[in-house]
């Protein structure tokens, strides 16, 4: 299973949320591994706390590898060379969590057939190994989207399934922008029409999910007054009102994320630890990052989950 990361905007959760969403799925038995297709931003070393990839890589990251610089793409194993202590306990039966980082001084550029080629041989790599293959791309309408495209629409990868996640915080500003990406000009069906996709199948393999969601009833705001409250309420349902109208609502929807204090401060990946023991995350948002995990798997996306209900 390929599972491309992407937003409109910078700013939503979405390598943060998705590099969770990679460790939960290992925990629960699969094989993962992490492709940071971040060309200009190369964070996810710094999510899984591997301080040497912080910035990406200095060796043969994803970029050199896409440009031809090397044979392969070097790997990392996150349970074996993660600096945080909480990371290094593997949990019984948790499959293998592996990074693909992005090269530290990588950025944007446009792909050829040879670039979209190598693409294609790195994806069926990677499937074949791994359960599911995460891969992080650049925010807004990319050039590494643009080589993702491309590449899912080879006649080598028709069998292998993939599907899109478009990450958004729960405002208005990003509703409307992670509805442009999927249907406005140059948007997600925009380019994969471009590359002959089959608009059924891309259309269905796009999901949402919401980011540091805010519910105008939880206990964290019980210090809000009245007036407050009501405001929130009426913007939130304002909010459900348009993203259905623009066809980001709960049936498009395959999970929702609180906010979290510790993923408002200090982005990286939320254990166990972290939420029963140290009593620094809620579980709510453990709980969200199980499911969105669950249901990215599934062999068919299931619609309408909303984790904040």
């Amino acid at each position: 299973m390929l599972l491309f990361a992407t937003s409109d905007k910078g700013g939503t959760g979405r390598s943060v949320t998705s590099s969770n969403l990679a460790y939960r799925r290992a925990i629960q038995g699969g094989n993962v591994c992490y492709v940071d297709f971040d060309f200009g931003s190369p964070t996810a070393g710094a999510i899984f706390s591997i301080d040497e990839l912080k910035h990406g890589t200095v060796g043969d990251g994803i970029h050199d590898y896409l440009h031809g610089l090397a044979s392969e793409p070097e790997r990392h194993s996150v349970w074996a060379e993660t600096d945080r202590e909480e990371l290094r306990v593997r949990p019984d039966g948790a499959g293998e969590l592996v990074l693909y980082p992005g090269d530290s001084d990588g950025g944007e550029f446009p792909g050829d057939s040879d670039t979209i080629d190598r693409c294609v041989d790195l994806f069926l790599q990677l499937a074949s190994e791994f359960d599911l293959v995460i891969v992080d791309l650049s925010a807004g309408r990319s050039h590494a989207t643009e080589i993702v495209m491309a590449a899912t629409s080879k006649p080598e990868l028709a069998t292998i399934p993939w599907r899109w996640l478009v990450f958004h915080r729960w405002t208005k500003q990003h509703v409307l922008a992670a509805h442009s990406l999927v249907h406005g000009e140059r948007g997600l069906l925009d380019t994969g029409k471009s590359w002959r996709h089959n608009h059924a199948r891309l259309m269905s393999a796009i999901r949402f999910v919401r980011t540091a969601v805010v519910n105008p009833d939880g206990a964290e705001l019980s210090g809000l007054k009245p007036t407050q409250v009501r405001w929130l309420r009426r913007i939130d349902a304002d909010l459900h009102q348009m993203a259905a109208a623009l066809r980001v609502g709960r049936m498009n929807l395959l999970g929702s994320v609180p906010l979290d204090p510790v993923l408002q401060w200090r982005e990286q990946i939320i254990t166990d630890a972290d939420s029963a023991t140290l009593d620094i995350a809620n579980q709510r948002t453990v709980d969200a990052f199980n499911e969105l995990a669950k249901r990215s798997s599934e062999e068919t996306f299931i619609p309408g989950f909303d984790g904040t209900a």
